[in-house]
């Protein structure tokens, strides 16, 4: 708001030719630099100095460089001149609508900067997460549509809930309009109260307190160190590991991840819940000969001992790799092809189902077995026979 008045001076000081100083009051109008809410009415009035020689009736206003008709004027006196906005819009700029008094001639003689706005509505979405315990940081939404049109004023407050004296948050973000971290005196184990208060020239409002404890909304780092291999021969499988954050390797937690994946030519992921714990997973039912993008995310869980689950990282970059390509697929026999391998779609498919019915996705139980028996699958017909034939023995 203070720029934007300064603006205002300069600019009528530098095109004001005639006037000796603004202390002068050669010429003003009034009133200055006015505050109002958006459908109001405003009559403004230009006085100019007698020893000018300037009657009234020769003045002329402009807005924002438009001339205003001359039905919205009246003349007040020789020397003062007056307009009359009616429902008023939002300002159009944000250093302020110029309102400026004129001569015959067109110079400048005077000016003012109306601000047309409303008061700020109730701050809304107030949301907090702290990266590794480090910090916390806040982020809000303005209420209502959002936008007053005229300088409002955020501030985030907090204070520790049964004894801490109320103080506001210093760090705000110049590349997200309303956030702010609070980097410093952190207290782990004590509930703090946040909200934010929104003000301008209009009037105040203020969001709803919240209540939460910096342990109970710890996010981390993405997960490092996200590899994708494949799985010797198996052409619809992969196998992804990587390593927990980094940044909390010293706390007492339970980290729970997720896995998503998708196609190289598309943009759908899919996502896989069910990892749990573990820093190590196979991707299966993948389609064979084909490159997949794969990412990790981590949530921590219980920190020291937090009743309530953490919230997710970002996703780690994406990590590429192919699936092999079918050995079917090269058979000259397409009839016997076509056969075998609905045969053994159907075959895997029951194996599969029984895999995901008692492995609960990314399992950690043993199955070199069913390794063994997809790449002996793989192989031929004959083989394939052997195997079964074994099998059932």
């Amino acid at each position: 708001m203070k720029a934007a008045l300064g603006f205002c001076l300069i600019f009528l000081t530098l095109h004001s030719p005639g006037v000796l100083s603004l202390s002068t009051h050669v010429a003003i109008v009034y009133p200055q630099d006015p505050v109002l809410r958006m459908g109001s009415n405003l009559t403004a009035s230009c006085w100019v100095h007698p020893e000018l020689g300037v009657h009234a009736n020769s003045l002329f206003w402009t807005l924002n460089g438009h001339q205003l008709p001359s039905s919205l004027y009246r003349v007040l006196s020789p020397t003062n001149l007056s307009v009359t906005l009616a429902g008023l819009n939002a300002s159009r700029q944000t250093s302020g609508d110029n309102l400026v008094c004129h001569n015959h001639k067109g110079h400048i003689l005077a000016g003012s900067c109306l601000y047309v706005g409303m008061p700020p509505e109730k701050p809304v979405n107030l949301t907090c997460w702290s990266r590794n315990t480090k910090d916390l940081t806040c982020s809000w939404a303005p209420g209502g549509k959002g936008e007053t049109n005229i300088s409002t004023l955020y501030k985030l407050k907090y204070k520790l809930r049964w004894y801490g004296t109320e103080k506001e948050c210093e760090d705000y973000s110049h590349t997200q309009p309303y956030s702010c971290s609070i980097t410093q005196d952190l207290h782990l184990f004590t509930p703090y109260e946040i909200w934010v208060e929104a003000s301008n020239r209009l009037g105040r409002a203020t969001s709803d307190v919240i209540i939460l404890d910096i342990l109970d909304v710890v996010t981390t780092d993405p997960p490092s160190g996200v590899t994708v291999s494949r799985l010797g021969q198996l052409e619809d499988q992969l196998s992804v590991r990587w390593e927990a954050p980094p940044a909390l390797k010293d706390f007492l937690f339970k980290a729970k991840y997720q896995i998503r994946y998708r196609l190289e030519e598309s943009q759908d992921w899919k996502v896989m819940n069910d990892v749990g714990n573990q820093t190590s997973c196979r991707l299966a039912g993948l389609r064979p000969g084909t490159v997949y993008f794969v990412q990790v995310r981590c949530n921590p869980v219980g920190i020291y001992g937090s009743r309530k689950a953490g919230i997710w990282s970002e996703w780690s970059h994406p990590t590429a790799a192919s699936t092999p390509h079918s050995e079917r697929l090269m058979s000259c026999d397409s009839k016997s092809s076509g056969d075998s391998n609905s045969t053994l779609r159907r075959e895997l498919k029951q194996f599969l189902g029984w895999v995901k019915k008692h492995a609960y996705g990314c399992s950690s139980m043993s199955m070199k077995l069913y390794d063994q028996w997809r790449v002996d699958m793989q192989k031929s017909p004959k083989t394939r026979n052997q195997v079964l034939q074994g099998d059932k023995s």
